[in-house]
């Protein structure tokens, strides 16, 4: 079994759900999950975990995420793009400049109403599932934060922007908020996820190159290892009196580790006496130890 993860270019038309399927019989295993849902009209990166990096999924979908958005102005429609029914057309928008600053004026917090269109669940029912049954339900708003807006094209009705944003952000209903503040509607036309925490839509492959490189031998030249999935989490290495308490998963005292430091608000990637990453831990101040979080085969 391959224990790392993938970056791979999702392509439009596949939900995240099918590029997990697919890679299990290019892979041939079963153990793979995504970190992050993109939706079927959108592509870009879609890093992928495999084996015990699956550990891994929930902690990814929290990180901060980049896209490249076109929005077209004057238009509405149920699911928030181009691909759902129009509710409202219009030809009458505002100038460039109003657009413009619309648009900017929605960096930093703000509170966004998840679209109907989503996975989110209400009582126990996915959100989508309940507007393909024609309910439309009253959803809370959530805080988001935009963290960017580059401007890349204003050729009216359409603009392109680099956009971004924390996690739980859905950048339809982004699109939805600029339309409604400017007056005419808009609606998402096109959506590439362009990074991921430091994972670049340049370094992703499509399932296609996947399979090739399956095929060609050179498949694990793109597999990189659970560790990197976290490069801005500080790294222990455990000294030759911790390497036993480390094996059996033990809580880890700071003098455990050849370091002997304490790092408090943050988990720490913990290295055996062969520099082989073994663990998540996270520093308790009540035990006044680390105490394992997240465990990780090594193989011997």
């Amino acid at each position: 079994m391959i224990d790392g993860f993938i970056n791979i270019y999702k392509e439009q038309g596949y939900t995240s759900f099918d590029v997990v399927a697919k890679l299990r019989g290019i892979l041939k295993q079963k153990k793979i999950g995504h970190t992050g849902t993109l939706d079927p009209m959108a592509e870009g990166v879609l890093l992928v975990c495999l084996g015990s990096a699956t550990k891994m999924c929930d902690l990814l979908t929290e990180k901060n995420k980049t896209y490249t958005c076109t929005m077209l102005l004057g238009k509405t429609s149920d699911t928030e793009d181009v691909t759902g029914e129009l509710t409202d057309v219009t030809d009458i928008y505002p100038d460039e400049q109003t657009v413009i600053e619309t648009v900017m004026s929605f960096v930093g917090d703000y509170m966004q109403i998840p679209p109907m269109y989503s996975a989110i669940k209400v009582n126990g029912k996915k959100l989508y599932e309940l507007a393909r049954a024609g309910q439309v339900i009253e959803r809370q708003p959530r805080p988001v934060t935009i963290h960017s807006i580059q401007i890349l094209s204003t050729d009216l009705p359409r603009v392109t922007f680099d956009v971004s944003c924390s996690k739980g952000t859905y950048i339809r209903s982004l699109c939805r908020d600029i339309g409604e503040k400017l007056g005419c509607g808009a609606v998402m036309e096109r959506l590439i996820r362009t990074e991921v925490k430091g994972f670049t839509i340049e370094e992703s492959l499509t399932l296609d190159a996947v399979e090739k490189a399956r095929d060609d031998g050179t498949l694990m030249q793109h597999v990189l290892t659970t560790d990197k999935l976290m490069p801005d989490i500080p790294e222990l290495h455990i000294s030759a009196k911790g390497e036993k308490l480390l094996a059996n998963g033990n809580k880890l005292s700071a003098d455990s580790f050849v370091e002997n430091q304490i790092y408090r608000d943050t988990y720490v990637k913990v290295y055996d006496e062969n520099g082989r990453f073994a663990a998540l831990y996270e520093y308790s101040d009540e035990k006044r130890q680390y105490v394992p979080f997240k465990m990780f085969p090594v193989s011997r």
